[in-house]
């Protein structure tokens, strides 16, 4: 009896020792993967036999009931390696692959014809590709894969933002006849082939006609905020040709064309007195006008393709273009000289006499810039100003030199940040940098300053998002 109860008991132990070796097995696959689950498996059975022997004298049925045990572990264990293994991927399997035995690789390849093949993953495989090639060989590699528009996004936005134009043109002529508005055009970089990464904005050029014999332009230098980037348009002659003698009169702010006036005047038609989705169903798009905004934009979305559009109020006389674009917080008649066309007719100039590459250099600087959450603050004209002044010393500005000349252009951007002073290529007291505060101008330079040793982890960055 005493026996009978030892025996009880002993297999009560039994079993309780084997569901714990029983639930370790099951969670180890999960904690250790395979192969740490076998290793486990062999290890406890092992040490369980081990104390069995020494604790008690074997008789016949413990011997069978322990030769069970091993056999059920055993079969959970060859269960376990039957598994097919998961496909690793390429970091770790390259990490291992000099540890795994060739028989070890066999269960993965059997299971790839039941699940989906292993394959490199195309980031990891371009780094490491990246990591052979020179700086030089990285840009135009970067120049090609992240900032080359393909032709059919260009020729998609150009269409559908001049379709788009001719409605607009159309609906002020109807709405306000009287005010003698010149043909819109379109204008910016998606027109000049220096958009880069997404044909995604362009400006809307609508020129005002005035009258030359009732209007003056007045130099920044001339004005109260003794800016000379931004000018002044003077009524003249009143004493003659009183208000109400031309039809932009009703723009006048203390005597003088106010480019803020104009602005809310054109921003309240395109809110509230057009009918966008009837264009936009017209033209299988969808418009809608931006309400707080201090510029006068539209954000179209045709199928996948995002078009931002700026309309830009302009006046010309002579060489002088000026934009309705007053700077934020000066006095609302000023208006913006633009040298956009200027820069980009020198630009191309340039690089046709010596067939440079200075165009591919901003749009590569142009892509770093576009999405970065700081040197975002660095517009296209900053950065094509800073490509004319070097041209000016730098001569060799061919294909092969482009390493050389991007690393130039790092070095002098954060010379000009240093100053806080970047001069107008056509007008040297212009300050181009007048508009950025003085943290961002700290920040902006911190962050060039950092590339300017390794540059090509602007490149990674921007080729990791």
């Amino acid at each position: 009896m005493a026996d009978l109860v030892h025996k009880r008991g002993k297999r009560r132990d039994d079993n309780g020792l084997g569901g714990a070796v029983d639930f370790l097995l099951a969670n180890a696959r999960l904690v250790l993967g395979v192969g740490g689950a076998a290793v486990l498996a062999i290890a406890t059975l092992v040490v369980k036999r081990l104390i069995d022997r020494a604790t008690s004298l074997p008789d016949e049925d413990d011997a069978k009931a322990e030769q069970k045990s091993i056999k059920e572990s055993w079969q959970d264990l060859s269960l376990i390696k039957a598994e097919p293994k998961p496909p690793k991927k390429q970091s770790r399997a390259d990490l291992s692959e000099s540890l795994l035995s060739p028989s070890a690789t066999l269960p993965a390849q059997a299971a790839e014809p039941f699940g989906h093949p292993t394959s490199p993953e195309t980031p990891q495989v371009e780094s490491r590709t990246l990591l052979c090639l020179t700086f030089q060989e990285k840009l135009l590699s970067y120049y090609r894969n992240h900032v080359t528009i393909p032709e059919t996004d260009v020729a998609l936005g150009k269409q559908l933002a001049k379709d788009i134009c001719i409605e607009l043109q159309s609906f002020l002529q109807n709405k306000c006849p009287e005010l003698p508005f010149g043909s819109m055009f379109l204008s910016g970089s998606l027109c000049d082939d220096l958009q880069v990464v997404a044909a995604d904005h362009v400006c809307f050029m609508l020129p005002l006609v005035l009258e030359t014999t009732l209007w003056s332009l007045i130099p920044g230098e001339d004005t109260i905020v003794k800016d000379p980037q931004f000018w002044m348009i003077r009524r003249t002659d009143l004493e003659y040709f009183p208000r109400g003698s031309s039809p932009w009169d009703r723009f006048l702010v203390g005597g003088y064309l106010s480019s803020n006036v104009i602005n809310e005047a054109l921003h309240k038609m395109l809110v509230t007195s057009i009918n966008w989705p009837a264009i936009g169903s017209m033209l299988d798009c969808l418009i809608r006008p931006v309400m707080a905004s201090e510029e006068l934009k539209l954000e179209v979305m045709h199928y996948k393709t995002q078009l931002n559009i700026t309309l830009c109020p302009v006046t010309e006389a002579g060489d002088k273009v000026l934009l309705a674009k007053p700077s934020k917080g000066l006095v609302e008649n000023l208006w913006r000289q633009s040298f956009y066309r200027s820069e980009v007719s020198k630009l191309k100039d340039l690089d046709a006499a010596d067939s440079g590459a200075r165009q591919c250099c901003l749009k590569i600087l142009k892509g770093i810039c576009k999405n970065h959450p700081f040197l975002s603050r660095l517009t296209g004209s900053h950065l094509t100003h800073v490509l004319l002044h070097m041209s000016e010393t730098q001569s060799d500005w061919a294909e092969e030199a482009l390493a050389a000349r991007f690393q130039h252009v790092l070095e002098t951007l954060v010379g000009y940040l240093e100053t806080g002073f970047l001069p107008c290529y056509f007008n040297s007291q212009i300050n181009l940098f007048c508009e950025l505060l003085e943290e961002e101008i700290d920040e902006l330079g911190y962050a060039l300053y950092s590339a300017v040793s390794q540059p090509d982890l602007l490149l990674q960055e921007h080729a990791d998002k």
